[in-house]
């Protein structure tokens, strides 16, 4: 991972939750909040957060007395992940680096992390804080996307970029989200920081949307792929996502569509 791969900055938050969240994270969100929820857990906190897609599933599944940290590297995807949740006083928003948590020993039944680990310079250290973090049996919860090739429109976005730009090709989503992916790799990874009971599952779900324009602009206008398209040729934003628009519309069609996503859910006790 490059340390640009980390910047959600300027319009992307945005972009990221209009489209980016429909298209692919509500439904593990909601898969999330349920799992996170059967936990019964009274103190939580959230890493990497981005614009709140499972805060907004979850919260409303926690008892009144609950206590839910809220946190994210980047101030901007929290600020308006804060803005579309709204007030809960069981909810607190904190920016925060997931491998350098800002909080006691011991203090959470439950740390949940959606499609954030892949972003993590260093996950061995991620992992040793969130076992830190946890009580004793607590439960470390999260996400992350399988290989680019299972999910079908990022890989489909990633291809035609590479025609674009065929000697400098824009790889950040096979990079980076899509970029930790082996399962005996994230068990040992979980199993070095001193988790036990590591399960995961592998769950496929339908990507859909509205038109070939949607999953067009979610990857490479709601995503640092925009980052990546702009710094190769300035003002080459737009053509990019009509192209890449073309070749969604060639393979699924002009309409509504709809494609496979693929995903690793873990849980891992501490």
């Amino acid at each position: 991972m490059l340390e640009a791969d980390k910047v959600f900055a300027g319009s992307i938050p945005e972009n990221y939750d209009r489209h980016m969240v429909p298209l692919i994270f509500e439904a593990y969100a909601a898969e999330a909040a349920q799992r996170a929820a059967s936990f019964s857990p009274l103190a939580i906190l959230e890493t990497a957060a981005g614009t709140g897609a499972v805060t907004r599933a979850l919260a409303p599944k926690l008892s009144p007395g609950a206590s839910y940290i809220v946190t994210d590297l980047n101030q901007p995807m929290l600020d308006y992940a804060a803005f579309r949740q709204g007030p809960d006083s069981r909810i607190t928003w904190r920016q925060a680096d997931a491998l350098k948590l800002p909080f006691e020993d011991a203090a959470f039944d439950l740390i949940c992390c959606q499609f954030g680990a892949m972003f993590f310079p260093d996950r061995s250290a991620a992992y040793r804080e969130a076992k830190r973090m946890l009580k004793p049996g607590g439960h470390f919860l999260f996400s992350v996307w399988d290989r680019i090739e299972e999910n079908i429109f990022a890989d489909d976005v990633t291809n035609a970029l590479a025609r674009i730009f065929p000697h400098d090709p824009p790889r950040f989503l096979a990079r980076t989200p899509h970029g930790y992916h082996d399962k005996d790799l994230i068990r040992s990874d979980l199993e070095a920081a001193g988790f036990s009971d590591v399960t995961i599952d592998t769950r496929a779900e339908q990507s859909r949307a509205s038109s070939p324009r949607v999953p067009a602009i979610a990857y490479c206008q709601g995503t640092v792929l925009r980052n990546e398209i702009e710094a190769r040729e300035a003002g080459r934003l737009e053509s990019a996502t009509d192209y890449a628009e073309a070749a969604i519309a060639d393979r699924h069609g002009s309409g509504e569509i709809a494609a496979k996503i693929q995903a690793h859910i873990i849980v891992a006790v501490a």
